[in-house]
């Protein structure tokens, strides 16, 4: 059976099960992580998170919010996956704090310069694993069954382009990037709002507070988007620089054997799976 195949029954069996209730979607509940949060949430040692995890012998991971739905499925399809919690932000904010000292044990980035820059402070207990490239979308919730036209931006009826910030998100990058490609950045600057991270921008677009939004394949194929509108125009790869996207062991838990065994899972046919049902294409 292929690893495709085998993906796909595991999620049918994890949605099923998030449909009867049985898996809590944690994103009304600030305050916890268990099984992820939401938002660029400031880890300390001393906060209430890092105590729960200390105690029961969980790690703590980091990742990019481009993860928010295939990231949990693969903690769902883990083993072990009660030694697992997971803080979801974008990358900048994720990386800003790991060079803080937050105690975060592994670190998954939609940008790999990220963890290359841990790596060369010293902040890092592993090589860094290449798990995916990342694609990027134009999605509206207004369904429409032709492609959107990139000049389709400039129209009277878009009041509002939702992107992630270009300062700390790297797919906030690459859509600034696609928007200079298509020389519309300048001309369409006053109709922009910026999400924290990518799952921010995406829930501007699906609330409707942005006509809008060039957001992450991989949460136009969520679940949640595609009850909203299951069409998407994928933007071309040559329009922005590839989201190259890594995983890395923070120097803490360098001889952390929970961290280290989900490190190898990512690896495994399993995990590439389901990323790749989620849009993310291999390296």
């Amino acid at each position: 059976m292929g690893k495709s195949l085998v993906a796909s029954l595991l999620l049918t069996l994890f949605w099923f099960i998030v449909a009867c209730g049985k898996v809590g979607n944690n994103e009304s509940n600030e305050g916890s992580i268990s099984p992820h949060r939401e938002g660029d949430a400031i880890i300390e040692t001393t906060s209430a998170p890092y105590r729960e995890a200390a105690a029961n012998n969980k790690v703590i991971i980091a990742a990019a919010s481009d993860l928010r739905f295939a990231l949990d499925s693969i903690v769902h399809n883990y083993p072990q996956r009660q030694q697992i919690q997971v803080v979801y932000g974008s990358s900048g904010k994720m990386y800003e704090q790991i060079s803080s000292g937050a105690p975060f044990d592994l670190y998954f980035s939609a940008d790999l310069e990220y963890p290359k820059n841990l790596e060369k402070k010293g902040k890092t207990g592993s090589e860094i694993y290449l798990y995916a490239i990342g694609r990027l979308v134009f999605w509206s919730k207004k369904s429409d069954d032709h492609p959107m036209d990139p000049n389709y931006l400039l129209s009277e009826s878009v009041k509002k382009i939702a992107i992630a910030n270009p300062r700390h998100a790297p797919y906030g990058k690459r859509a600034e990037e696609t928007l200079r490609y298509y020389e519309l950045w300048d001309r369409v600057g006053g109709k922009l709002v910026f999400g924290e991270n990518i799952s921010q921008t995406a829930q501007f677009v699906s609330t409707g507070a942005s006509e809008v939004g060039l957001i992450a394949l991989s949460l136009a194929l969520s679940p949640n988007l595609k009850k909203i509108n299951a069409s998407y125009t994928l933007i071309p790869s040559e329009a922005h620089a590839p989201l190259r996207q890594g995983v890395v062991i923070t120097k803490r838990a360098e001889n952390n054997p929970i961290a280290k065994a989900f490190f190898e899972f990512m690896q495994q046919d399993v995990a590439m799976g389901i990323l790749a049902h989620f849009g993310f294409e291999e390296p």
